[in-house]
């Protein structure tokens, strides 16, 4: 079975953490995010891949390479410029089979597409959309079915009187028939499949799947850390997950780690942890981060090769590769700092501030 997975946007709502890096390859837990997606995928039987790339298509080359280190055969496709959704999947028609899944790579999920396959063939659907309940629908795309799981409509931005009686949103996880593509305005156009082509198929062999399982669109910096919250604590099937539960939720390496260490906590090699700082829960350290004497960091995500000084806090933020943090400094509230940034001693970070890369600030030019 194929697979063809949409990762070509910027990833503007993810700045600064990628403003040098495409979005397909940040790490998330000690992996490149789309390696998430590339585990679920051969876990329903999937071993061919197609990948539209655009933004940064190189990197995303560079760190993937053929799959063969996922279990995959793995393909690209670079769109010219953004085409939308439908655009990329049109691009893309040359190397897909009869059937596919067409997946957005923003998500971490993982529901079960081996059930959503079994579906669409039973029905005889020329296309199926993964769908899932979510608390408040009034923020995405209402998908409402008929009994015999056909769709009858999409309702954007629903009012609380539309949403009642369903709470299923489009999960970004589509089977589609190959034919459906002869359908659609030729290779290069701009084309959404959630507006342009979806709803013309209602009534034509278009089908919703109920999914159950973990979903995430990790869009933004809150659902970046959310994410790694998640993977951290077993919330959503991981090989990660499987390996920190093996190893009593902490995973550390052999030497340089001192202080104290609390679970969930993942910290890579090389990192140096001097003794009566204190570590986690929910803590990723990637490799070569040095956190000094005193120092607290929780419930945070500090990229390879982060600096961190003397009795520094850091809690609920996102330290870009590369970066230098003062003495004394704290650093909460959701901030997020770009690669290579410099922070001097006795700054106060928090409020979502974001520095883009390789911002500098001196001794203390920041206290809130």
């Amino acid at each position: 079975m194929q697979a063809l997975i949409l990762a070509g946007g910027e990833g503007t709502r993810l700045r600064p953490l990628t403003s040098d890096t495409p979005k397909p390859v940040i790490p998330l837990v000690g992996q490149p995010f789309i390696s998430y997606m590339l585990e679920w995928l051969v876990g329903h039987g999937i071993d061919d891949v197609v990948i539209s790339t655009g933004f940064r298509a190189d990197q995303v080359r560079a760190v993937l390479g053929d799959g063969s280190a996922f279990g995959v055969r793995l393909r690209y496709v670079e769109e010219p410029r953004p085409l939308g959704t439908g655009g990329a999947l049109k691009f893309a028609e040359e190397l897909l089979d009869e059937r596919f899944f067409m997946l957005n790579g923003d998500v971490l999920t993982d529901i079960n597409l081996t059930d959503q396959l079994a579906q669409h063939e039973h029905t005889g659907a020329r296309a199926t959309l993964a769908l899932v309940g979510v608390a408040d629908p009034s923020a995405y795309g209402l998908v409402q079915r008929n009994g015999d799981l056909s769709v009858t409509e999409f309702i954007e931005k629903p009012s609380y009187d539309q949403a009642l009686g369903t709470n299923l949103v489009n999960a970004g996880a589509y089977i589609l028939d190959r034919g459906i593509l002869s359908e659609m305005a030729p290779a290069g156009t701009n084309i959404s499949i959630e507006r342009d082509v979806f709803p013309k198929l209602v009534d034509h062999g278009l089908y919703g799947y109920e999914a159950h399982g973990y979903w995430l669109d990790i869009g933004t910096p809150d659902r970046y850390l959310q994410a790694a919250y998640d993977i951290l604590e077993g919330k959503v099937m991981t090989q990660v997950g499987d390996r920190l539960y093996a190893a009593r939720m902490r995973v550390l390496p052999e030497v340089g780690v001192g202080g104290r260490i609390a679970a969930p906590v993942m910290i890579g090699d090389g990192a140096e942890i001097e003794d009566a700082a204190s570590v986690g829960g929910r803590v990723v350290l990637g490799r070569g981060v040095r956190i000094g004497a005193g120092a607290t960091i929780e419930g945070s995500v500090l990229l390879d090769g982060v600096s961190v000084g003397e009795r520094t806090t850091i809690s609920g933020a996102i330290i870009g590769p590369g970066a230098t943090i003062g003495a004394r400094c704290a650093i909460d509230g959701g901030v997020v700092l770009g690669e290579g940034v410099q922070i001097g001693d006795d700054n106060v970070l928090s409020a979502g501030a974001r520095l883009f890369p390789r911002v500098a600030l001196p001794n203390g030019a920041i206290k809130f």
